[in-house]
């Protein structure tokens, strides 16, 4: 079931939990991240990037909503940076839209996040923001102080945009870190005490279990992942091309295998597997799990 967003992250952090957002792309992870949400019956939010398909995901989303009914699902549009990228989103039927105007000048940003507020909140659409901004792992020891959050804007942030949910930077990057990554918990618990809207965590991928859980318990309720998903599909189809491609399947009896190279569709799902068992691993650290 799609529901708002901010429903989801208003549960976690009540009961003092964090979910896993996963990026994903196509028909596979959008099916594998419902799959996983089944399993450990734990909520999941969709996280979509604009150059992956606002209308083609949306209705992968849609059709597997109606297979997987008792899955809580949020459907988020991710670093929304173009208002006709919101509207789009909006259109397609996200649950919730992720205004990204970090980079802007302050005024600036409050003035087109709160347009965007005023019309999400009219359809029931929640909507997250980021303040402060935050980087890529590439340049980590370049960049990594120059955008933390600053806790006294953010609360005036929050309390002149009514965002739902708010995106912080305290330390992490998105992609492959190059440096160790550092994060900020006292300026984290700062930001949780003052501020009262869930937040959220990006770049969480390769970020550190510790690091993760110790978010969590200073006040995060979303952690987006995509880096480690992706990574651990791509070791799966690297693990199969070291196998030439053979695997075993099912004979035509009960307890017989028969060995076949692997199709294009076959060796796609090997990824998938990797994917859907990441993110699992992540549900279960976030302590998402049996909470349906």
């Amino acid at each position: 079931m799609i529901i708002q967003m901010h429903k989801l992250l208003e549960d976690a952090k009540k009961r003092k939990y964090g979910i896993a957002a996963p990026n994903v792309f196509n028909r596979e992870t959008i099916e594998a991240a419902f799959e996983a949400g089944r399993i450990l019956r734990s909520p999941v939010i969709l996280d979509v990037h604009p150059t992956h398909g606002i209308y083609e995901c949306a209705d992968i989303a849609r059709f597997f909503e109606k297979r997987y009914p008792e899955v809580p699902v949020a459907l988020n549009l991710d670093h929304g940076s173009e208002y006709k990228l919101i509207v789009s989103a909006i259109q397609a039927g996200f649950s919730s839209v992720m205004v990204d105007r970090s980079t802007l000048p302050y005024e600036e940003n409050i003035k087109e996040v709160k347009e965007i507020v005023k019309i999400a909140h009219s359809l029931d659409i929640s909507v997250e923001a980021e303040f402060g901004h935050v980087g890529q792992a590439d340049k980590y020891t370049e960049t990594r102080d120059a955008g933390l959050t600053r806790p006294d804007e953010a609360v005036s942030y929050v309390k002149d945009t009514k965002v739902d949910c708010l995106a912080v930077a305290v330390g992490t990057s998105h992609g492959i870190y190059k440096g160790t990554p550092k994060i900020d918990f006292k300026l984290l618990k700062i930001l949780s005490a003052r501020i009262s809207i869930p937040l959220v965590l990006h770049g969480g991928s390769n970020t550190g279990d510790d690091n993760l859980c110790n978010a969590i318990k200073c006040g995060v309720q979303k952690i987006n992942l995509a880096t480690d998903l992706n990574t651990a599909g791509l070791k799966c189809i690297k693990k199969a091309g070291d196998n030439n491609f053979l695997k075993e399947f099912p004979g035509k009896t009960k307890d017989e295998t028969v060995t076949k190279r692997m199709n294009l569709q076959q060796l796609i799902m090997e990824g998938v597997e990797g994917y859907q068992k990441q993110l699992m691993y992540y549900m279960n650290l976030f302590n998402s799990s049996n909470k349906f």
